[in-house]
């Protein structure tokens, strides 16, 4: 049969805007003239087309295969096991709440706990992997997991240079999501929240097909609208930004990293980001110290203020005017930046405190022992 076709194929037909080298005709003639003394008709096929792809293929695509060939590290596991008993310990979770990290072999995913509580989280199996595209579970028989993966994925799938999220529900944020005071930095170490923290209200962003208003993120649409909230815009950069799509024709992308690394969720709690799992909790942790120093030189300053309206009114006639008012001390934008800046590169060190504190209580177990370094 192949000898009656060998004549119809002796001369390569021309074929324009092809390389010669990987024509139809030419991967078929190599196949013929080799399988001469094999009966491995099919293998031999495979390997050449193979050899074609390979060569096809740009470097990008070879090195993500390459990753995704190899499993994630054990220690990226027993990090992340850690890290839901630090953010438990220091009251930034209870029950509720989770942190995720992205698949660093394949970063079209990410991993996270099952639906289980962050203090009880303890070993590989109650890690799922879930897609960053629509944070469905990579295993079809995962168990249950948490209705809020959203936050994650549409985060992930936003900012690529974003490696690790939380989200909580902690109360001493909390009044900040649904107040008119802003949540700011108020000390050096609150620097790590960046300038202002945001507020996500999740009232603006339901649709008619959302069957419940729960406050809670359940799908991607409003997912999208928490991922959004780190990267605040006002009037004039929504206009800079259009007039510059629409001089260059290309559309608005996004930056790698969000300006804004932590966001209020209004009635609910908050999500913050990092490179790194251990960069995240730290701001998550010190997002929650920030919040109960300026809860506190709140309280403080609003009792002086109203000592001074005490004052003006008893002072009699020779005191006019609006009484005296005073606020408390905020970090300067500059300040803010320069302040994690400053401290970035020591974040190992509470990292490190935090890791012996959960190691050596006894509530909580990693069974894949502890973090590199700890």
């Amino acid at each position: 049969m192949l000898n009656q076709l060998q004549p119809s194929l002796s001369t390569p037909p021309r074929q324009q805007g092809r390389s010669p080298k990987f024509t139809t005709w030419n991967i078929v003639h190599r196949f013929q003239t080799n399988i001469a003394g094999t009966h491995n008709l099919s293998l031999l096929f495979i390997k050449v087309l193979c050899k074609h792809r390979e060569r096809t293929m740009g470097e990008e695509q070879r090195s993500a295969l390459l990753r995704a060939s190899k499993p994630p590290p054990k220690e990226l596991f027993s990090t992340l096991i850690t890290a839901n008993h630090i953010l438990h310990y220091h009251d930034v979770v209870d029950a509720y709440g989770h942190i995720s990290v992205r698949n660093p072999q394949d970063p079209n995913n990410f991993f996270m706990s099952r639906s289980l509580a962050p203090a009880l989280v303890s070993k590989r199996e109650d890690l799922e992997e879930y897609r960053v595209s629509d944070a469905s579970p990579i295993n079809k028989d995962a168990p249950k997991g948490y209705a809020e993966r959203y936050i994650h994925s549409e985060i992930y799938k936003k900012y690529k240079g974003i490696n690790s999220v939380v989200h909580a529900h902690a109360e001493a944020v909390l009044p900040f999501s649904v107040g008119s005071i802003p949540l700011r930095p108020v000390f050096h170490m609150g620097g790590v929240m960046g300038v202002q923290c945001p507020v996500f209200d999740i009232a603006q962003h339901y649709k008619s097909s959302d069957a419940l208003h729960s406050m809670l993120v359940t799908n991607e649409h409003l997912g999208a609208g928490l991922a959004a909230a780190f990267n605040p815009t006002t009037m004039l950069s929504r206009g800079t930004n259009l007039l510059r799509s629409f001089v260059t024709s290309q559309p608005e992308v996004p930056p790698d990293v969000p300006p804004s690394p932590t966001v209020l969720m209004r009635g609910h709690g908050f999500a913050c980001v990092g490179t790194t799992i251990e960069e995240a909790v730290y701001r998550a942790i010190y997002t929650c110290v920030n919040a109960r120093v300026q809860t506190q030189s709140l309280l403080m300053q609003g009792t002086y203020n109203i000592g001074l309206v005490g004052e003006r009114f008893g002072g009699g006639d020779k005191e006019t005017g609006p009484a005296k008012h005073e606020d408390i001390k905020y970090l300067s934008d500059r300040e803010a930046k320069d302040s994690w800046s400053a401290i970035q590169g020591t974040a190992d060190r509470p990292w490190n405190s935090w890791c012996a504190e959960v190691a050596n209580s006894s509530l909580y177990h990693n069974d894949l022992g502890p973090p590199p370094g700890a």
